[in-house]
């Protein structure tokens, strides 16, 4: 475990603060296609699946990217990497408001994309600062940045119809600029990096971050957070399209709507930090998966009209979800997956604290191709079935396969390990020792 001898609690306030700061930024920017993609939809006519690849190439870009920058912060610290991951952005956000065809559109796409890299940038920096009993909190204070969905989803609406999209992107190249000067000024280097630098000791090469990647236990990790922060991003960039298309709203009250799924969706992820710490991150997770379900189910089903051969004739009836329970629905299904982000981030520098940045990197960019994949199956799904519901009825299948074989993955570990405990019901999501155990001595 690393030393956290000298550290102030103001110094880790701060750091915690900016980062949180920092991340909401750029959480801000990669969703900005949420809102700007919907009147680009308009100028170019795009199809379903076409405005789905848009939405979901800047997710592309910010998930895979974070592997690499996960890496790179454990190397070279996330005080440098935080600011020119920012200013690369902010060029490509700003490059955006010139693209004028389809293909360029999504070339500026990629760019922006790199802001979803400032996930991993943060957790390998912030988990640098607590000690393992705390970093379950500071890192679900830290998610709460996901509230940048939010942001964008209530404020850009109204940018783009004052200013236009194009000087939307242009505001938002320059608020992230800003940001990364800000960053640079208000922090310092992380206790692990200075300790690294007074005893002479090198950083760790690439290929060392990238050995605990080849255990099983890191994917299935990664594939809870598909759901949980995949799909939130996936649903965070379709609901504008959703309210907008399948219950007519305009774009600002679309807007709107979506921010009140993605706030709760956001600022809740500190409380799952917290609850993970307390109860366990497994607790957590099944909570999420079982109320998902539930939600998920009722999302799904589509408007239906039924005629029932009565006694004097025919009756007719109809069922569907309005928009006020739909809402409700939404909200409820984005605060149980801000306490599964958190939980599944609490298990990684716990079990792998000398690699946070290479496994969270991976558990990140899986969870961000999640909202790369799904946004465009909403929209194929959408044009092969013409049922708009159809989004929910895909995320119901994932969880539900999810959920299972989470339970049956953690008993058969369990009795595995522990055979005399077979039929106990309750047992620890703690690692005997952390990956690896040499290294944890």
């Amino acid at each position: 475990m690393h030393t956290l001898e000298g550290v102030t609690p103001g110094q880790q306030r701060q750091a915690l603060g900016m980062s949180l700061l920092a991340f909401t930024v750029c959480f801000a920017v990669w969703t900005i296609f949420s809102i700007i993609g919907v009147r680009i939809k308009q100028e170019l006519g795009l199809s379903e699946t076409q405005f789905g690849l848009l939405v979901a190439t800047p997710v592309l870009t910010g998930s895979i990217s974070r592997i690499f920058l996960g890496i790179l912060t454990e190397q070279y610290g996330g005080r440098i990497m935080f600011p020119i991951q920012m200013v690369t952005t902010a060029v490509a956000a700003f490059l955006l408001s010139m693209a004028e065809t389809y293909p360029m559109f999504l070339l500026a796409a990629l760019g922006v994309g790199l802001a979803g890299g400032s996930f991993i940038i943060g957790i390998a920096y912030v988990s640098r600062w607590y000690e393992a009993k705390a970093q379950g909190t500071a890192l679900g204070i830290f998610g709460v940045g996901n509230m940048g969905a939010a942001v964008t989803n209530f404020g850009a609406p109204f940018l783009v119809v004052a200013f236009g999209w194009q000087q939307t992107a242009q505001i938002y190249a320059g608020v992230l600029l800003a940001m990364a000067v800000i960053f640079w000024v208000f922090t310092k280097d992380d206790p692990v990096l200075v300790a690294q630098r007074k005893s002479g000791g090198k950083r760790p090469s690439a290929l060392m971050q990238l050995e605990p990647l080849k255990d099983p236990q890191v994917w299935r990790f990664a594939t809870y957070y598909f759901f949980v922060f995949g799909a939130f991003v996936a649903l965070a960039s379709w609901l504008p399209r959703y309210y907008t298309g399948a219950y007519g709203l305009d774009l600002q009250t679309a807007g709107m709507l979506a921010a009140a799924y993605s706030l709760p969706a956001s600022i809740f992820r500190a409380l799952g930090g917290w609850m993970s710490d307390k109860w366990g991150a497994r607790f957590v997770m099944y909570l999420t998966f079982i109320i998902s379900l539930v939600c998920l189910f009722a999302l799904s089903y589509p408007e239906t009209r039924y005629i029932v051969s009565g006694i004097e004739g025919p009756i007719e009836f109809s069922f569907g979800i309005g928009v006020a329970p739909f809402a409700i629905l939404t909200i409820g299904l984005g605060f149980v997956m801000s306490l599964g982000k958190a939980a599944v981030y609490k298990h990684i520098p716990v079990y792998y604290p000398h690699h946070v940045g290479s496994v969270g990197g991976l558990v990140g960019m899986i969870g961000g191709l999640g909202g790369f994949v799904l946004p465009i199956t909403f929209g194929i799904m959408n044009d092969l079935t013409g049922v708009w519901t159809s989004c929910f009825m895909l995320m119901f299948l994932i969880v539900l396969v999810s959920t299972i074989w989470m339970h049956l993955a953690i008993r058969r570990m369990e009795r595995r390990k522990y055979p005399q405990l077979a039929d106990e019901r309750h047992l620890s999501d703690l690692p005997d020792t952390p990956y690896p155990a040499s290294q944890a001595r």
